[in-house]
């Protein structure tokens, strides 16, 4: 989805990685916790943290922010896992991202909203869907259905499907 397809005003949830506001489209949003324990599983990529049990489902946690070459999310009174429903070729797909703090949820006007800045061919930013202003400051807003890329996905999906609930 590009800044063109956003024509009416957008409920977003924000929330903070290190220093900077990230925002994902409500709708996508289930809920948000926070955090707990998180069940390592062996031979996932770093961004992985591991799964939670969430009322008896198998819930798949990635780290934000080691996914965006930040360093690792560490546990504070304010870190929350968000837990969100990710489209993986047509299906939808429940996965628990951790973030720094939640901050609120704002309404964004499609004349608030920029396109994502476009820096050169080596620099991805298919991930971003726009850029929102609010209060003098710019919100990252997130398309969550592209930051993983369908083979990570799957890894993430195969490793979750591995653990049983009863392990957690």
């Amino acid at each position: 989805m590009t800044v063109a397809n956003i024509i009416e005003t957008t409920q977003y949830l924000t929330f903070k990685l290190d220093d900077e506001v990230f925002a994902v489209d409500i709708s996508q949003v289930r809920e948000v916790l926070d955090f707990t324990t998180v069940t390592k599983v062996p031979r996932t990529p770093d961004f992985m943290r591991g799964v939670i049990n969430l009322r008896g489902n198998v819930v798949p946690v990635v780290d934000l922010k080691l996914k965006f070459d930040m360093p690792k999310t560490e546990k504070t009174v304010n870190t929350c896992i968000i837990i969100t429903e990710v489209n993986v070729e047509g299906e939808k797909t429940v996965i628990g991202a951790l973030s720094d703090s939640v901050q609120e949820v704002v309404d964004l006007d499609p004349e608030n909203i920029e396109p994502a800045p476009k820096i050169g061919a080596t620099l991805k930013t298919e991930f971003i869907k726009g850029m929102g202003k609010r209060n003098d400051r710019f919100v990252i807003i997130l398309d969550i259905d592209s930051v993983f890329s369908e083979e990570e996905l799957a890894i993430v999906e195969k490793a979750a499907g591995q653990r049983l609930s009863g392990e957690l």
